[in-house]
This record gives structure tokens, C-alpha cells and sequence, in this order.
């Protein structure tokens, strides 16, 4: 029993997630951490109101849509390196890997058609004659 999970463990699938997982994870923190020292003080610039900028309050119930802004633009710096950094690459691997292979061949395969006529002849043979 002992043996199977570590097989399952040390399988190449399971080691690339976690790895994959603890590095989103610290990328998202940075990216979290850039927003917060950088965008945020920018926005409130813009928006007035020193570190709570872009705040508006309506029957005392703040609407804090700066940290909404700022949220979207980490999600569109994740995003961005995710698909520069991982997508792009990949793309390009796959297709250098599938430059190689050789297109699927249309039609019949040569096995099935070779089948077919051992039937047809079997067929042909167990007819009675005329």
C-alpha cells in the first residue's frame, strides 16, 4: 500500500502541479505586492485622497473602487506573464514537436483495407460454383 502512494506521489504529473502550485502562488503574492506598493498610491493620486483614493461614500457605506481597479489590473498582470511565460512557449514546443510528425493518412488504413480483401476473397471462395 505504502508502495503505490509513492508511486502516485513521485508520478510526473503530480510533482509538475505542486510545483506549479507553490510558484503561482508566490507569483501571485508578487504581483499582489507590486499592485499594493505601486498602483494603489497611483490611484490614489489620481483619484485624491492619499492610500483610501478613488473612495466614495454614499449614506456612510463606502464604495472603495480603487481596490476594484487594482484588483483588475493584477489580474491583468498575472494574466499577461502567465500567457507569455507559459501559453506562448508551449504553443511553440507543441508545434515544433508536430513539425516533425507526419500527417495522418486519409482514407482507409493500410491494415483495414487488407482485411477487406481477405474477406472478399474468403467470401468469393465459399460461393457455390455457377
Amino acid at each position: 500500500m505504502i508502495k503505490g502512494f509513492k508511486d502516485f506521489l513521485l508520478r510526473g504529473n503530480i510533482v509538475d502541479l505542486a510545483v506549479a502550485v507553490v510558484i503561482g502562488t508566490a507569483f501571485t503574492a508578487l504581483v499582489a505586492a507590486f499592485t499594493k506598493s505601486f498602483i494603489d498610491p497611483l490611484l490614489g493620486l489620481i483619484g485624491g485622497g492619499g492610500p483610501k483614493g478613488m473612495t466614495v461614500v454614499v449614506d456612510s457605506q463606502p464604495f472603495t473602487f480603487g481596490a476594484f481597479i487594482t484588483a483588475c489590473i493584477t489580474f491583468v498582470i498575472t494574466a499577461a506573464v502567465v500567457y507569455f511565460a507559459v501559453v506562448v512557449p508551449m504553443k511553440r514546443l507543441n508545434a515544433l514537436r508536430d513539425r516533425g510528425k507526419e500527417p495522418e493518412p486519409e482514407g482507409v488504413a493500410e491494415d483495414i483495407a487488407l482485411l477487406r480483401e481477405i474477406r472478399d476473397s474468403l467470401a468469393h471462395q465459399q460461393r457455390p460454383p455457377v
